[in-house]
């Protein structure tokens, strides 16, 4: 190029992988082309070819950015100079990308920090919410006013469960309680919901696979998997369209495994959501599962749905696939290993028909007011003797006083002020052996880890919670042997 128009022209075009530029034309020269190199192109390597150069423009040359220079007087050198300075440009972005990467980890850090600090308090909050709220619906006629404003209530609680669990999931600071599913059975127990997700010119299909393999997985997981897909599907969809959510076995082949690197070969189950709309263009797709990113108008998504439904994949040992053409819809699927164990009893969806009852006496250990009030409430409706505390000292003087029926079960938060539920369980289990403990928290598991209250083999029901989850949860307890 001879001039600074042809120069800045050939550069916006791209492709440019290298300049080498003579220090001095009749129109232009090299300093002023490394100037506009550097601002404008910083990752481009320059390098600077003269005649004559003499020692202080070099020196001047090469702080302002440029590789190297060479001498026409020992063009020989041009070779491993442009080797030499190709090799440090693919150095120098290398670093950068390492170090947008370092500062995008601090930041997740310091978001899933923040994200775990607002779980354990809103999640009380939900519980009271949710809890209410299923009271009055169980307690109301369908056909009641208050019966519908219960239902839109219920509704809206499920949705700020559903994002706080997505942020958490997200941050990989969400408590993960994975046991066997059914699949099938879980697509089931959400279709009302999703069918209150979409719109009304959205047709929802269920196509449900027959004698579908069993899962491992957290079961809140797989809804919330289900639920992002569904709610993209129907954004992709504002004029309507037909919307299909199937279940499928699927073998994963070498094949498969060839055009899919980190995928193990294997049975798999497929959770498959199509619609027939927008598609997804190329520039898109590239950025599909990164986080925050969404082509939605602001207010409307947070970009964390398909970045949260790729980490739950992966945390169950599986993966996410795609296809889409623009104008004629997408797929998405979701690959879960398949498992031979029976399913978990605790697992069955029994959401309906009347809750468990019991004479037994429990003690509720509960700092919160408000959830442990609720708490209280929903087992004294089902017939239990409940005794009160606010903290592990209370709840050991409460059982210490108590001269009635033996306490049979203590419901106590993992995390309370004066003493934790863990030091309380232990101290009381010294003395009373057969009594059973169920662990409740809306903290994190990197924040009760330490109590040792996730492990293997002990009870734990996480916060917000229903009251047909805790009534059933506390009944399996008592009747094991």
């Amino acid at each position: 190029m001879q001039n600074r128009v042809d120069f800045i022209t050939a550069l916006e075009r791209g492709g440019i992988d290298l300049v080498i530029a003579e220090f001095s034309l009749p129109e232009f020269d090299g300093r002023s082309a490394l100037e506009i190199v550097r601002s404008k192109w910083p990752d481009v390597p320059y390098i600077l070819a003269s005649g004559r150069l003499g020692e202080e423009v070099a020196v001047e040359a090469l702080k302002g950015g440029a590789m190297d220079y060479v001498l026409k007087e020992q063009i020989s050198r041009l070779v491993p100079a442009v080797r030499r300075a190709m090799e440090e440009a693919g150095n120098r972005i290398e670093r950068r990308r390492l170090e947008e990467q370092s500062i995008q980890s601090q930041k997740m850090e310091v978001f899933g920090q923040l994200a775990a600090g607002v779980a354990h308090d809103f999640n009380n909050i939900l519980g009271v919410i949710i809890g209410y709220g299923d009271m009055i619906l169980r307690k109301s006629d369908p056909d009641e006013p208050v019966h519908k404003y219960a239902e839109e209530i219920r509704h809206a609680a499920d949705r700020a469960a559903a994002l706080t669990r997505q942020l958490l999931v997200f941050s990989r600071k969400q408590t993960v309680q994975p046991v066997v599913l059914d699949p099938n059975t879980v697509v089931g127990e959400m279709e009302k919901m999703l069918r209150r997700l979409i719109d009304d010119n959205v047709e929802l299909n269920i196509v449900a696979g027959k004698q579908i393999g069993n899962i491992k997985a957290d079961s809140g997981y797989i809804g919330q998997v289900l639920m992002n897909l569904v709610v993209n599907a129907r954004d992709a969809m504002p004029n309507g369209g037909k919307l299909t959510v199937a279940t499928s076995n699927v073998i994963l082949d070498e094949h498969y495994i060839q055009n899919h690197p980190g995928v193990t070969p294997g049975m798999y189950v497929m959770l498959s959501v199509s619609d027939t709309g927008t598609g997804i263009t190329d520039e898109v797709k590239a950025r599909l599962f990164e986080a925050f990113f969404t082509t939605k108008p602001e207010g409307k998504g947070t970009g964390l749905g398909l970045a949260t439904c790729q980490t739950i994949a992966k945390q169950c040992n599986g993966h996410i696939g795609f296809y889409s053409e623009v104008g004629k819809g997408s797929t998405f699927k979701a690959y879960f290993p398949r498992v031979e164990q029976p399913l978990n009893a605790s697992t069955e969806f029994l959401s309906r028909g009347p809750l468990p009852r019991g004479t037994e006496t429990l003690l509720l250990v509960e700092d919160e007011p408000s959830v442990r009030h609720l708490a209280c409430n929903i087992l004294q409706s089902q017939g239990y003797n409940v005794l009160r505390a606010n903290n592990g000292l209370e709840g050991l003087r409460v059982a210490g006083g108590f001269q009635g029926d033996p306490i049979r079960l203590v419901i106590t938060d993992v995390i309370m002020p004066q003493m934790g539920g863990k030091a309380m369980s232990e101290s009381l289990k010294a003395n009373h052996p057969d009594i059973k403990v169920l662990f409740t928290s809306g903290y994190t598991d990197e924040s009760i880890a330490h109590y040792g209250v996730i492990d293997t083999g002990v009870a734990f029901l996480s916060k917000p919670y229903t009251p047909a989850a805790l009534a059933r949860k506390v009944r399996e307890m008592l009747d094991e042997k």
